[in-house]
C-alpha cells in the first residue's frame, strides 16, 4: 500500500510537468504566430483570447460566491474560521506593506526625474473619459450592495464577497435541520460541478495561452508597448521583480516553506494570471492548483484565496505609491519624507478592495490623483505601456495569494 501512494506521488510531479512544458510550448507557439504580423491570424487570436477570459471570467463570479459561502457554512461555528481569517489578513498586510515599501526605497534610489510639460499636456488627450471624476468615496460605496443580482451581473468581486460572506455565516449560524443541510447539499453540490468545469478549461487551456502569446506578441510587432518612460519604468517593473523573486521567497523561508516548490507547483496559475490580467478571472485557476497541485487543505484554499484575490494586491499597492509620487512630483508638489510615509498608507489601504480586474490598479490610481490636482496627464502617457505592467503586477498578485494561502496551511496544520 505505501508503495502504491510512493508511486503515486510521484507521478504528480511528473504530470505538472508535462503541463508546465506544454504551456512554454503553447506560448512560443503563440510568441511566433504573433510575430508574423497576418492581420487575419491576429484577428483570430484576439477573437479566441476574448473567448477564454470570458469563460473564466464566467466561472470567477459563482467560484467566488459558493466557495465563501460553503467554508464558512461548515466553518462559521468553529475555531478555525477566526484563525484562517486572522492569519490570511495578517501575511496580506505584511506582504502588501512590503511590497509598497520596496517600491518607495526604488523610487529614492533612481529618482525619476520630470517629463516635459507639452508631453504632460499631450497624455490627457488618451485618457479614458470621465473616470477622473470619480472619487475614492465613490469606489468605496460602489462595493456596497444594493441589488442582489447588480454585484453578480456587474462582477463586483468585493460585493460579491460580502453577500457571500453574509449568506455563509448566517447558513452557520441557522440551528441545524433538514432544510439548512439540503441548502448546504446543494451549494457544495454546485461547487463539485463548478470545478468539473474549470478542470475542462485548464484541460483546453494550451489553445488560449497560444492566443494570449500571440496577442501580447502582435502588440509588441506594432510598437504598441515599445515607448518607455525609462526610470519610473525601470521602479515599477524593479519592484516588482524583487517583491516577486526576493521578499516573498523570504515569507514562505520564514514559515519553513521551499519557494522554488511552491512556485513551481503554482505555475499554471502565476501564466494564467500573466495572460489574463485578472486575479479574479485566474481565481478557479489558483484554487484548483493549491488543492490538487500544492496539497492545500480545501477548507483553507476556498476560504482564503477569495479574501485574497479582492484584498491582496502587491503589485496594485506598489504601482498606486510609485505613480503618484511620480505625478505629484511632475505637478510641481513638495515630498518630504512624512509625505512619501503617509502615501505608502493610502497606497496599501487603497490596493486593498481594488477590483481584482484588468486595468483596476490605473483606474484607482487615476481616480486619486485626480483628488489632489496631480497632472493626470501622465496616466494617459503610462496608459500604453499599462500592458505590460498589469500583466507582471497580476502574476505578482496571485504568486502572493499562493504564498498566503500556502503560509496559512502550514500554520493550521500545526494546529
Amino acid at each position: 500500500m505505501e508503495r502504491t501512494e510512493s508511486q503515486k506521488n510521484d507521478q504528480k510531479p511528473s504530470k505538472q510537468t508535462k503541463q508546465l512544458i506544454l504551456w512554454i510550448g503553447a506560448l512560443v507557439v503563440g510568441a511566433v504566430l504573433g510575430m508574423l504580423g497576418i492581420n487575419a491570424l491576429n484577428e483570430l487570436m484576439n477573437f479566441i483570447a476574448t473567448v477564454y477570459t470570458r469563460l473564466f471570467q464566467l466561472l470567477a463570479v459563482p467560484t467566488i460566491a459558493l466557495a465563501v459561502m460553503t467554508t464558512l457554512a461548515a466553518l462559521g461555528n468553529q475555531a478555525d474560521t477566526g484563525k484562517i481569517f486572522r492569519r490570511a489578513l495578517v501575511y496580506t498586510m505584511l506582504t502588501t506593506f512590503a511590497a509598497a515599501a520596496v517600491g518607495l526605497v526604488l523610487y529614492n534610489i533612481v529618482q525619476p526625474g520630470n517629463l516635459p510639460q507639452a508631453m504632460v499636456q499631450s497624455g490627457t488627450s488618451a485618457l479614458p473619459q470621465d473616470l477622473g471624476e470619480t472619487s475614492y468615496y465613490d469606489h468605496i460605496l460602489g462595493v456596497i450592495p444594493n441589488n442582489i443580482v447588480r454585484p453578480f451581473a456587474e462582477g463586483n468581486v468585493l460585493s460579491i464577497l460580502i453577500l457571500a460572506a453574509a449568506v455563509g455565516i448566517a447558513l452557520a449560524k441557522m440551528p441545524s435541520s433538514d432544510k439548512k443541510d439540503v441548502i448546504i447539499k446543494g451549494l457544495q453540490g454546485l461547487q463539485d460541478l463548478l470545478f468539473l468545469l474549470i478542470h475542462a478549461l485548464i484541460w483546453a487551456l494550451p489553445l488560449g495561452i497560444v492566443a494570449f502569446a500571440a496577442q501580447l506578441s502582435a502588440q509588441f510587432s506594432a510598437g504598441i508597448v515599445m515607448a518607455s518612460l525609462g526610470k519610473y519604468v525601470a521602479v515599477i517593473l524593479g519592484g516588482n521583480m524583487i517583491q516577486f523573486f526576493i521578499i516573498l521567497p523570504l515569507f514562505l523561508l520564514a514559515r519553513g516553506l521551499n519557494p522554488l516548490r511552491t512556485l513551481g507547483r503554482m505555475m499554471p496559475a502565476v501564466l494564467m494570471a500573466l495572460f489574463t490580467k485578472s486575479s479574479a478571472a485566474t481565481l478557479p485557476v489558483t484554487m484548483q492548483t493549491a488543492e490538487d497541485c500544492l496539497g492545500v487543505s480545501s477548507k483553507v484554499s476556498r476560504f482564503v484565496l477569495p479574501i485574497c484575490t479582492t484584498i491582496n494586491m502587491n503589485g496594485c499597492a506598489a504601482f498606486i505609491l510609485v505613480t503618484s509620487l511620480f505625478l505629484m512630483q511632475n505637478g510641481g508638489m513638495s515630498l518630504p519624507w512624512t509625505s512619501m510615509i503617509l502615501w505608502l498608507f493610502i497606497s496599501v489601504l487603497s490596493a486593498i478592495g481594488n477590483a481584482g480586474v484588468p486595468m483596476g490598479c490605473y483606474f484607482l490610481t487615476l481616480s486619486l490623483m485626480s483628488g489632489v490636482n496631480a497632472p493626470i496627464g501622465i496616466m494617459g502617457i503610462i496608459l500604453p505601456i499599462y500592458t505590460i505592467i498589469d500583466m507582471i503586477e497580476t502574476a505578482e498578485n496571485v504568486w502572493s495569494d499562493s504564498c498566503v494561502c500556502a503560509m496559512v496551511n502550514k500554520d493550521m496544520s500545526k494546529c
